[in-house]
């Protein structure tokens, strides 16, 4: 399995960022969940395109196979 650390610290920061946000007051939950729906949705969906094989740069992914 591989790891990009680019859209994983990406999507970890701005998950961390709306809970902080919804922690302090600033923004309500119906505001905030949206955006943490969105964020887990394209996290999910990277990794079951990686898994099918479709040409995407994934969060988490296969290694690629030595020949």
């Amino acid at each position: 399995m591989t790891l990009n650390i680019q859209k994983f610290v990406l999507a970890l920061v701005g998950l961390l960022g709306v809970f902080t946000l919804m922690a302090i007051g600033t923004i309500t939950s119906a505001v905030g969940m949206p955006i943490v729906t969105l964020i887990v949705g394209y996290a999910v969906g990277n990794g079951i395109g990686a898994k099918q094989g479709t040409p995407i740069e994934p969060i988490i992914g296969r290694k690629p196979q030595k020949d």
